[in-house]
């Protein structure tokens, strides 16, 4: 049976970096290894540029700047990352020579990209990747940093405003026919979206998000909140509003629990059809990630009944975490 792994921000840069000369790249992922290596193929949003270029972006003002030396691919190639979102607010925080190293580098070590490029036709343009014999196609976007947004003449990212006018859902419509040209058999729609720390999206978020399932997409998979928020369900389609972190070195806010995240497994059949979901909490740590354990584990199981409860949707108590059944 097919298999498909999402986790969410993958920052690699600051402390994370600085440990990459002195531990090998299994090192990082702690326990949770085994669960990434068995799936066909795991998605991510980077949330980094991979450059050693020293310059960071100054056309307008920003608080952080995520870096990491392009060894730290490695990082990714072990964990069985084979596609990532670059379309958020940090791909270009070492202006257009760090995205294109970031490009450069992730093409090299065989890893597809989405969500940023060297013009706004690139940073559109859809990833494609084979997924146990399933054609998975990715498109992503962000309305994080608009200063960032490429045009058809400037590199940057792919650049959407969340709303719910006419133009904005017929691109969103674009991408989901122009994934079906190129054959994919399952449509993911990769945001990086919304404020951060926040556990609930907005209801002007729902609503965006439950028009890309209806437009076509099989999965939105969203990112940028840093903590869980809520999952929605229409038919076999899934709204994973936000997937947290998956690696950092980020201070943990001891209520809204930056550390506490999970692994999204998605059971296909061979015609891509999704099947089940199956989530596995999982607990940050400086620079790793291990399986959350004990009083952590309960408590995001509880935290995720909690969020998706609103939402209709009912997780089943399984030996690795939940199970969602689709359809």
């Amino acid at each position: 049976m097919p298999t498909l792994a999402f986790v969410g921000d993958v920052m690699l840069g600051r402390g994370v970096n600085e440990l990459v000369p002195e531990r090998p790249p299994a090192w990082f992922w702690g326990d949770v290894l085994p669960l990434l290596r068995q799936t066909d193929a795991v998605i991510a949003n980077l949330e980094c540029a991979l450059t050693r270029h020293p310059f960071r972006w100054s056309a307008t003002p920003k608080v952080f700047y995520f870096r990491a030396d392009p060894a730290a691919v490695r990082i990714l190639q072990v964990a069985n990352i084979r596609a990532v979102a670059l379309a958020n607010n940090h791909v270009l925080d070492f202006d257009v020579p760090g995205l294109e190293e970031t490009l450069a580098t992730l093409d090299a070590a065989g890893i597809a990209h989405a969500g940023a490029g060297r013009q706004q036709a690139e940073a559109e343009a859809p990833a494609f990747l084979d997924v146990g014999g399933v054609r998975v196609g990715l498109v992503a976007a962000t309305d994080n940093e608009p200063p960032f947004a490429a045009t058809p003449t400037s590199p940057g990212t792919n650049y959407l405003l969340i709303r719910l006018d006419e133009r904005i859902l017929g691109r969103v419509a674009a991408w989901v026919e122009r994934l079906r040209a190129g054959g994919a058999q399952l449509a993911i729609l990769s945001l990086h979206w919304g404020p951060n720390m926040v556990l609930v999206p907005s209801p002007a978020f729902q609503a965006f998000g439950r028009a890309a399932l209806r437009l076509g997409f099989d999965v939105l998979h969203g990112h940028s909140a840093h903590v869980l928020q809520g999952i929605e369900v229409r038919g076999r389609r899934t709204l994973l509003y936000d997937t947290g972190d998956a690696l950092d070195d980020y201070v943990v806010d001891p209520e809204l629990r930056n550390d506490w995240s999970a692994l999204f497994r998605l059971d296909l059949a061979d015609d891509g059809t999704p099947l089940a979901w199956t989530i596995v909490p999982l607990r940050l740590g400086y620079a790793q990630v291990f399986r959350a354990r004990g009083a952590d584990f309960q408590g995001i199981v509880r935290r995720l009944r909690a969020l998706c409860a609103p939402f209709g949707t009912h997780l089943e108590p399984h030996p690795e975490g939940l199970r969602l059944p689709l359809g």
